[in-house]
């Protein structure tokens, strides 16, 4: 067998070969990129305080909690952060979610929230004759980043069986880290707030049909 030569590839260009470590580099960010897991964050938080048990024999009241009413920017299932609070550049994080939609995910923790502090049945999907109706509109609902959230809302509350309502407001500011999961965490709290103050005023409605805000 006659001897043959290896053929030699041409070498690169040495400005398409200082090229190849950087073509690589972006390559490997871009792959870091595409592969970063979405997270999923709830509104939904254990009742700060219990409800005073029935009497025996007595029947559990009955809430039953609108479609909560909101900015049409905040109704989205990705988190939306304003970067600072003078500012009004706003951002969308697609990787950074609510379990649900926004709007139901604050509606079934304000729900929860509200019938669990009062021992009451949440009839929100199966309307019931005697519950006493809430609707909770969303004013503020701020997330800033690396700051806090600032959350403002207006509810309005019926008797069982009346068409006379009590409208109040209520409005909170929960610090937060610089995570974007602390201000899910401050968003958590702001709900558990909005229930806690929505189930106060329940309570003092039922002792007194005439009785005012109690803020």
């Amino acid at each position: 067998m006659k001897p043959f030569a290896v053929p030699t590839l041409p070498s690169l260009p040495a400005s398409l070969a200082s090229l190849i470590p950087l073509a690589l580099a972006a390559a490997a960010l871009t792959c870091g990129c595409a592969s970063a897991p979405d997270r999923y964050y709830t509104l939904a938080s254990t009742p700060a305080s219990a409800a005073a048990p029935l009497a025996e024999g007595a029947s559990p009241m009955a809430i039953e909690l609108a479609p909560v009413v909101m900015p049409e920017r905040l109704a989205r299932a990705q988190m939306v952060v304003r970067k600072n609070a003078e500012g009004s550049e706003l951002r969308v994080l697609e990787q950074h979610r609510w379990a649900t939609s926004f709007e139901i995910e604050l509606r079934d923790a304000l729900a929860s929230g509200i019938a669990s502090r009062l021992g009451a049945v949440d009839a929100s999907r199966r309307a019931q004759p005697r519950a006493w109706r809430i609707a909770v509109q969303v004013r503020q609902f701020d997330a800033v980043e690396s700051s806090r959230v600032d959350a403002a809302f207006n509810w309005n509350i019926r008797r069982p069986e009346s068409d006379v309502g009590l409208t109040c407001a209520w409005r909170t500011s929960e610090p937060a880290g610089t995570e974007i999961a602390t201000l899910a965490t401050s968003a958590q709290r702001a709900t558990a707030g909005l229930a806690e103050a929505v189930a106060r005023q329940v309570r003092a409605m039922q002792a007194d049909p005439k009785a005012a805000c109690v803020g």
